[in-house]
């Protein structure tokens, strides 16, 4: 059982985190989280037309954007859902707009016409996309009041230990440069960088995980 109770340890502590996978019963969950996490993100604020975006209209947004790939069963969000892993697995990273269906209304009213009109752009990146089978990290959010406790690398690791065992590598692309220094500690290295809509909406920086081979067992030696 998991608890809706906030996080009660000091801004910046780390303790143990919870993570288990997320459901689609988490929507309401993660429209809060990631719309607080993603209020200052540049790729969003150019979706939005904003140069800040509320956070439960957008939130409401993000969630509906990310529900198909709740459903693939790899995503992670930890207990107390102050932060969450958006996973698609290898060969999934597309979402139909049939699997967009049942979210359409929300992720319409949230857009509006001129964020209509900017998906198409954005759309694009998926062609970006590595052509080697991989886990692509969608979005990875926390609410700004619990970050620093390592909640992001929490919720992040169970599905890249996932690709590990299966030897398949993880792709991302970071709206912040200044982000990158946290992916490459969990393994990602720099890939490129991609400007959207033509250098007309803002720059992403794509990121690549190897899988990265298990570690060694320790050898005692042994006592004579």
């Amino acid at each position: 059982m998991t608890s809706d109770l906030p996080d009660p340890s000091p801004p910046g502590q780390r303790v143990p985190v919870r993570v288990r996978p997320a459901e689609m019963s988490d929507r309401r969950a993660l429209e809060h989280t990631l719309g607080h996490a993603f209020a200052d993100d540049p790729v969003w604020m150019w979706l939005l037309g904003g140069n800040r975006i509320d956070p439960i209209l957008s939130g409401r947004v993000m969630a509906a954007g990310v529900m198909p790939h709740v459903r693939d069963g790899v995503s992670t969000i930890t207990a107390n859902h102050n932060s969450a892993a958006i996973w698609a697995p290898p060969k999934r990273f597309r979402i139909s707009p049939r699997q967009m269906l049942p979210y359409a209304f929300d992720a319409i009213r949230g857009l509006g016409f001129g964020g209509l009109r900017r998906l198409g752009p954005l759309a694009k990146l998926d062609k970006e996309h590595p052509s080697e089978p991989h886990y692509y990290l969608a979005m990875l959010g926390t609410h700004p009041q619990h970050e620093g406790r390592g909640l992001g690398g929490a919720a992040m690791g169970p599905t890249t230990t996932l690709a590990d065992e299966q030897g398949v590598g993880c792709y991302l692309e970071s709206s912040k440069e200044e982000n990158i220094p946290f992916y490459e500690r969990h393994g990602f290295a720099l890939a490129g960088t991609i400007d959207i809509d033509n250098g007309n909406g803002p720059r992403v920086w794509t990121m690549w995980r190897d899988p990265q081979p298990p570690l060694s067992p320790i050898h005692f030696p042994r006592s004579t």
